[in-house]
């Protein structure tokens, strides 16, 4: 297609409101990653932009809901790893796959903490893994077979640990049974309310899953530094799909938004402050590139860990 010929099509795109979902009920880190965006993303695009909350199944129907619409880039996916990949992988009912879906933008990545209820009696992870080795303790997840369920299964594993997962719809409603004590732990990222809710002292970080500790949480230890838990090292990123098969104006366009927007200070400032590391400007090869890579990690990651049921 010529460049004129892609010009002509661009400018027919986006015709109406734009749709964009997120798998998750209100609250949680992608919802405010998707607000965040929101403005920005509205006058790039020159259209009103719904942010649409479709929570349950780990993140499945969102997924389901923006596959089952018409692709044509009028409705988009603001998804992670866990949604795309994960699940399909590990719930039998999924019956998407990661290559029915195209990612058109990134825009951020975030480490991912361990996180207790405020008054469990521990101040290090050899306290908290002694503490816990005597009682079966509750870990929260987004749901069967999500990354967060696979951490803490990994975490029970390596540590000798008896655990109960405890799955939910979204981070919201796991954040609250956390602060309200229902719960003993949880894997989130670092990322939306949470870095705030550590500060205030509602949960207690024990460790980051990363290979060094996070800049916004310098004294929060890596997992991977005890001698339980070697390479336990995982991140999460968080970017726009869209469909296989939406036109390539569409994604063009689409791509070259969310690449704006991104770079925008009140966006970099925004995720910043949550502790997520704002994504580079990718072009769509790249982006195509990068997604294949990542499914076959996360596919890996998979083999490796069975959920407990």
């Amino acid at each position: 297609m010529s460049a004129v010929s892609l010009l002509a099509h661009a400018q027919t795109f986006p015709t109406r409101q734009v749709t964009l979902i997120v798998p998750y009920p209100a609250g949680g880190a992608s919802d405010f990653v998707a607000r965040l965006i929101q403005p920005e993303y509205e006058r790039q695009l020159a259209q009103t932009i719904i942010v649409e909350n479709v929570g349950g199944a780990s993140g499945v129907i969102g997924v389901q809901r923006a596959l089952d619409a018409a692709a044509d880039g009028h409705t988009q996916l603001l998804a992670t790893p866990m949604e795309l990949v994960l699940a399909p992988l590990l719930l039998p009912a999924v019956k998407f796959k990661p290559e029915d879906l195209r990612m058109v933008g990134l825009i951020a990545s975030t480490s991912i903490l361990l996180l207790v209820r405020s008054d469990v009696p521990a101040h290090t992870i050899d306290e908290l893994l002694t503490w816990a080795g005597g009682r079966t303790l509750s870990f929260g997840s987004v749901g069967m077979g999500s990354q967060y369920h696979l951490m803490a299964d990994k975490l029970a594993t390596m540590a000798g640990l008896q655990v109960t997962h405890v799955p939910y719809k979204g981070v919201g409603p796991l954040l609250n049974d956390l602060v309200g004590k229902q719960i003993d732990a949880a894997f989130l990222p670092l990322a939306g309310p949470i870095p705030g809710m550590v500060k205030e002292g509602k949960v207690k970080a024990f460790g980051v899953a990363s290979p060094r500790p996070d800049p916004m949480f310098p004294d929060v230890a890596p997992l991977s530094r005890h001698r339980l838990l070697p390479e336990f090292n995982f991140d999460i990123w968080i970017g726009v799909q869209v469909p296989a098969g939406t036109p390539e104006h569409a994604v063009a366009r689409i791509n070259a938004a969310i690449n704006h927007v991104v770079q925008q200070p009140e966006v970099r400032t925004g995720l910043k402050g949550t502790g997520a590391a704002v994504a580079p400007a990718m072009t769509l090869r790249e982006l195509d590139a990068l997604f294949k890579t990542e499914v076959v990690r996360y596919r890996a990651m998979a083999s490796l860990l069975v959920p407990r049921q």
